[in-house]
């Protein structure tokens, strides 16, 4: 029997999956959640307080006490770690972690009767890590940027505009802020090459996918930039890990897991990567034409890419994927909050919600609702806006119709750039739930859509990718479908497939928001004319 584990460390929980590969089974399921079962870091929801709500750290120490807790738990519910081959992680994409020189005598000297958090505190050079909610360095990011030559450029070579929550501002300003503590940091890790160093008991690289997320990585040589790492902070490249690919085996699992949990000295630890990555591997996007949508609090838009083709307007991301290949990744913040906005200023249920969907055509006759209730990140939308074209904010079911096909129009339109004719969609997320929402999604993409029944893709992603790692480190590598298959599959009953007549009129339609939200966002032409063209032809 073959078992691996997978662990993800998210915002809020640290979660694990520990799959029997060959029997195509999940044995165990489990998380901690940071604030029921560690209150005493301060964490209620993964982040520390700050009077600064741009600001946005955690403790690292509290990611350590949750993974004792969680192999504790493991162990008590029946599973023998002694019997995992290999284990691998995922972390929340853009944290980082600072640590001094005392780091690499430590990690490689844990005593297993002492707890990870005690012993590990000694070693940090800067006692919290910003994580991925940070967006404080708007003036580090403008500083890099302009040293690049750009926004473009910035894009070009890294995969990603300047982003505040990437790490690569992130350094900049702990450089800028409090150098002594720079000067005092030895290695700079991303939450998830720190959490495979403990594991490994050694400092562990940055997979491709991971470091993408930096503002760091020159994307295509797959190395660290020169002119980012100067842009950055000085003497940057010795304070990072190496770059390696994602099924690097780091090492055999650290002593301390052997002799306090039971593990077997042969087991092996896999690089982490990103949550993002791993849950491309967790859905099966191995191979082109098919993107995953998570309709949830923010929607996001993923899948796999060939090539890279990057977006140089800053509408998405591209990151590397566990495959060898690449990935897209766009976030839309309006997601579920523009759903309930709309729903709860009309007093609906989701039924009515629904019902309205099925009672209303195609392309709503020309109306357009643009829902920005909130900042929004595509397209650049830095404060709320609500805007209306040809639609009377009393009519309850025209504004039910256009804020669904607003958000599926925004998504085909700023996916262009990625240049892949998408075929197949698997939707996830609470709102996949809605088959009338997934066929105006599958109509407006000229794509079958599936729902995907997700509960831990990145931990599930995690888990296969230890797999991968350890078949190809015993030299019997398999394909990435075989890896897959059985674990990452859609609810085939659950298709819904696209109406012609729907995809024609949305064709027409399509073109119709991209004018309504020229207009509004960028000082375009009135879009009446195109309003009238549109009704006309759509009939």
């Amino acid at each position: 029997m073959s078992i691996y584990l997978g662990l993800d460390s998210s915002t809020q929980s640290l979660s694990a999956l520990v799959i029997d590969f060959e029997a195509r089974k999940i044995l165990a399921d489990l998380s901690i959640s940071f604030g029921e079962r560690l209150p005493q870091y301060g964490c209620p929801k993964g982040v520390l307080p700050h009077e600064d709500p741009a600001v946005a750290h955690s403790d690292p120490l509290l990611w350590l006490a949750a993974l004792d807790l969680l192999l504790a738990e493991l162990k008590a519910r029946g599973i023998e770690p002694g019997r995992i081959e290999a284990v691998a992680g995922s972390g929340q994409q853009h944290g980082s972690v600072y640590l001094n020189d005392r780091a690499r005598d430590v990690l490689a000297s844990l005593k297993p009767r002492r707890h990870l958090a005690d012993q590990l505190k000694p070693a940090l050079s800067r006692s919290t890590s910003p994580i991925w909610m940070d967006f404080s360095t708007g003036r580090q990011c403008a500083e890099i940027t302009e040293a690049l030559g750009g926004a473009g450029r910035v894009a070009e070579l890294t995969g990603s505009s300047c982003f505040e929550r990437f790490t690569g501002p992130q350094i900049r300003k702990f450089w800028q802020t409090e150098p002594a503590r720079y000067e005092k940091t030895a290695r700079i890790h991303l939450v998830s090459s720190f959490m495979a160093s403990v594991l490994a008991g050694r400092h562990a690289p940055i997979d491709f996918g991971d470091g993408a997320g930096m503002n760091l990585m020159d994307l295509r040589a797959r190395n660290w930039s020169a002119a980012a790492l100067k842009a950055t902070a000085p003497g940057l490249k010795a304070r990072l890990p190496r770059l390696a690919s994602s099924d690097t085996i780091v090492g055999r699992i650290s002593p301390y897991f052997v002799h306090r949990y039971g593990f077997s000295p042969r087991a092996r630890i896999a690089a982490w990567s990103g949550d993002n990555p791993c849950s491309l591997i967790g859905v099966g996007l191995i191979s082109a034409g098919k993107v995953c949508i998570s309709l949830g609090t923010s929607d996001t838009y993923f899948g796999f890419m060939a090539k890279p083709h990057v977006s140089t307007k800053g509408e998405g991301h591209v990151f590397g994927s566990p495959t060898g290949d690449f990935m897209s990744l766009i976030c839309f913040l309006n997601g579920s909050l523009a759903r309930e906005r709309v729903r709860d200023q009309y007093g609906l249920s989701w039924a009515q919600f629904s019902q309205v969907l099925r009672e209303t055509k195609p392309g709503n006759g020309g109306a357009v609702l643009l829902p920005y209730f909130a900042p929004e990140i595509t397209p650049n939308v830095p404060s709320p806006q609500v805007r209306r074209y040809g639609l009377d904010a009393s009519d309850v079911k025209r504004n039910v119709r256009a804020v669904i096909e607003a958000q599926m129009a925004s998504m085909a339109l700023h996916a262009r750039w990625m240049g892949v004719k998408t075929r197949t969609v698997y939707a996830t997320g609470g709102a996949s739930a809605n088959r009338e929402i997934l066929q105006v999604m599958a109509n407006l993409h000229d794509a079958e859509v599936y729902q995907f029944p997700v509960g831990k893709s990145a931990a599930l992603g995690a888990a296969l990718r230890a797999a991968h790692a350890s078949l190809k480190a015993d030299g019997k590598a398999r394909p990435w479908k075989e890896i897959v298959a059985g674990f990452a599959e859609p609810v085939a009953e659950s298709r819904v497939r696209p109406d012609p007549a729907a995809v024609r009129t949305y064709r027409g339609f399509l073109k119709l928001y991209e004018a309504c939200e020229a207009h509004a966002l960028r000082g375009g032409e009135d879009p009446a004319g195109a309003r009238e063209r549109y009704r006309r032809t759509s009939g």
